[in-house]
């Protein structure tokens, strides 16, 4: 009969430069689960919003001016006797870009002929 000693695991203790990089792993992780959950708490939040047809109407006021700023929006729609002399002046209205069958269009501020006047250049 022979005896066994039973397998003792001998304590090892982690190099600094290994625990420095866990923790910081750690602090990484903890930004992403924390960032996550904002983003979820926004979109949740902006949808329990949207729900009714007065927070739609919140949302659209607060987020028009951005997308105005941007481009994105027209800061309002061509009206019935709009008339401008050039695309300049379209731009200062807050009308560009004017679509064919839009009050104001004409075909002599469409360039390009696409049925869209005063439309901004990106350089394509």
């Amino acid at each position: 009969m022979s005896f066994r000693k039973p397998f003792r695991a001998i304590p090892v203790k982690p190099s600094p430069q290994y625990m420095r990089k866990r923790r910081a792993q750690e602090r990484v992780n903890a930004w992403r689960i924390l960032m996550f959950g904002a983003v979820v708490g926004i979109v949740a939040g902006s949808m329990s919003i949207a729900v009714s047809a007065d927070g739609r109407t919140r949302i659209v006021e607060l987020v028009k001016p951005i997308g105005v700023r941007l481009g994105f929006v027209r800061a309002r729609v061509p009206r019935a006797g709009d008339y401008w002399p050039d695309c300049n002046s379209a731009h200062a209205a807050g009308t560009a870009p004017i679509y064919y069958g839009e009050p104001g269009y004409r075909e002599e501020m469409d360039g390009d002929n696409d049925g869209a006047a005063c439309e901004p250049y990106h350089g394509n």
